[in-house]
């Protein structure tokens, strides 16, 4: 069996064996590709020209975008690539890249809607306190606070997996480099030295999905007392976006990890993978422009601009 140091190359599980499939899959995942590039591209260029949604909320959600477009960008791109080329294989250090950047995206992004739950926690329960505690300045400590603890715990967790000796082939079981499936690689008597990442990382989720629960729970109680029905209203809405969100993250992502061994099998496990790597990237654009009449109204002013400007542009060529 070969070591770590002699690995080059490692060889992804492939979608299908035959041509027509390849090129079938090849299409699929260009399309949700594209369509997710399409709607967190809309939502960045909605929240950055319109002075209407430079507000706690919507900055939040500028930044949800360029972590979604960071993940799927990670994963599909290589994968397309290797489905219209016919190959499985990827690089030693395009491996150790792909696992770097995915693991940053996705923890930035869960330790983001962290903080996206303290937003809508402030808007309900302390309103009044609202712009004294999330200012433009607390905003942009608590995005880079997200942005630098993800860059902080994929270093510890990615330079710990890959100082780990390989004695189980180059082969994974997976679609795109992932942790789990490089640790089926180690060698058994080195596996232990992960044990303790994982449990800091075990640790570290499980503190953020307690204070988002904690959040809800103050969040649900002050709504629950509010006497306007419409105000009541009016309050859910605005969270039910985040917590749709949350829930489709936190949903694919422990169904993936912690699932029974006994429903476990390549194909399902590539499936799941799919759901939780590719799915809360392309949907979450859907989700926020669907409850939100605000960036609703600007994505459509944004589109008809767009509209309006290329017809002149074609008056101006035929004149």
């Amino acid at each position: 069996m070969p070591n770590s140091s002699s690995i080059t190359e490692f060889l992804l599980l492939p979608f299908a064996d035959t041509r027509e499939l390849q090129l079938l899959h090849f299409a699929l995942f260009l399309a949700i590709y594209l369509a997710a590039l399409l709607g967190n591209g809309l939502i960045l260029t909605a929240v950055a020209c319109d002075h209407r949604l430079h507000t706690p909320m919507y900055f939040f959600l500028l930044n949800l975008a360029l972590l979604d477009l960071g993940c799927i960008s990670t994963t599909l791109p290589k994968a397309m690539a290797n489905a219209i080329r016919n190959t499985r294989a990827i690089s030693y250090q395009g491996c150790a890249a792909q696992v770097f950047f995915f693991l940053f995206f996705i923890s930035a992004e869960y330790f983001l809607l962290t903080i996206m739950a303290y937003d809508r926690y402030v808007a309900i329960c302390k309103p009044l306190h609202y712009r004294s505690l999330l200012g433009s300045r607390a905003c942009a400590q608590m995005a880079a606070a997200a942005w630098s603890s993800g860059f902080l715990y994929t270093v510890l967790h990615t330079a710990n997996t890959f100082s780990l000796p390989l004695c189980q082939g180059n082969a994974l079981n997976q679609f795109f480099c992932e942790i789990p499936q490089i640790l089926k690689l180690s060698c058994t008597n080195s596996y232990l030295g992960e044990v303790w990442v994982l449990l800091f990382s075990a640790c570290l989720t499980s503190g953020c999905f307690v204070f988002i629960v904690f959040s809800y729970v103050q969040i649900f109680r002050a709504v629950l007392r509010m006497p306007s029905e419409q105000g009541r209203h009016k309050a859910f809405s605005t969270c039910l976006p985040h917590l749709a969100v949350v829930s489709l993250f936190l949903s694919t992502a422990i169904f993936a990890y912690l699932k029974p061994p006994s429903i476990s099998s390549p194909s399902s496990d590539l499936v799941v993978a799919v759901l939780y790597s590719v799915m809360p990237p392309t949907l979450n654009p859907l989700i926020y422009s669907m409850r939100s009449q605000e960036l609703k109204g600007a994505i459509r002013q944004m589109i008809s601009w767009i509209f309006l400007s290329s017809d002149r542009f074609s008056l101006f060529l035929h004149k």
